[in-house]
């Protein structure tokens, strides 16, 4: 199997410390007007986000996440948008958000957090240990798991849905990346840039519905974000060759919640 050319490590963490997450993100929303014609009109909007993790799983969690007000209209148009009632803020809870567990978002469901079971999108510590090391053997995982051969799912995506935790260890980062090397349709870059310009290696999936970019930070081999392009084009009027959602992702081990990073 193909060796990802980066060494992965990771910064020493104590019991009471916190991995602080920082992601610049542009993302792709969807408004379907209630009139007649239901007009489709697709936004791009900048958000940024400041998380939190602590390394006891059950300790309170800290989001903060922001909306720039930052948006571009990939179809239909923002005026037409608003005249149907469309606002930005009814698509992407926005505020600062504590619970335990990372479930962020229970408190406004009127429910109590609740501890994930443990899998590819949520994982957890427990669920992490128990994944193989071998490169092969992650890849039969993940091919187990996530069948192969559907548009928006399968072994490629579940790997990015966990690395985008950045809570996996740089014992399992290293194989991860040499297993997704070895999947149809993936290949590495050596040098791209990501939208705050930084260097980042690249895993790239060309197949499906979009072109995957998994970026990954030359110095330790940590996530560091993700781009999405349209393959083909879309039933909302999308171009091919369009960008969808694009991400650049930073980390940091900090001594208490809320801490700010050494960047």
């Amino acid at each position: 199997m193909p060796d990802l050319p980066v060494r992965t490590s990771d910064e020493p963490m104590a019991p009471g410390d916190y991995r602080y997450i920082a992601t610049h993100a542009w993302w792709m929303g969807t408004f379907m007007a209630d009139t007649p014609d239901g007009d489709c009109h697709v936004h791009f909007s900048e958000h940024l986000l400041q998380q939190w993790t602590p390394v006891m799983q059950d300790a309170d969690w800290l989001l903060d996440r922001v909306l720039t007000g930052r948006v571009t209209w990939l179809a239909g148009s923002g005026e037409a948008a608003a005249a149907a009632g469309f606002d930005l803020t009814d698509h992407w809870p926005v505020g600062r958000f504590r619970a335990p567990f990372g479930d962020f978002y229970a408190e406004l469901n009127e429910a109590d957090p609740q501890r994930p079971a443990g899998g590819w999108a949520t994982p957890t510590p427990e669920f992490l240990a128990l994944l193989p090391r071998d490169p092969a053997a992650l890849r039969a995982r993940l091919e187990e798991d996530s069948p192969p051969g559907r548009s928006y799912t399968g072994p490629f995506r579940s790997a990015v849905d966990a690395l985008r935790s950045c809570m996996l260890p740089a014992d399992l980062r290293g194989p991860l990346y040499a297993a997704l090397l070895d999947l149809p349709d993936v290949t590495l870059v050596d040098e791209v840039k990501d939208l705050d310009g930084n260097v980042c290696l690249a895993i790239v999936q060309d197949a499906g519905p979009t072109r995957t970019e998994l970026l990954v930070d030359p110095v330790d081999g940590q996530y560091a974000g993700e781009r999405d392009t349209l393959r083909r084009d879309s039933r909302c009027g999308l171009v091919e060759g369009t960008v969808i959602a694009e991400t650049s992702v930073r980390t940091a081990v900090v001594a208490a919640i809320g801490a700010p990073p050494g960047f």
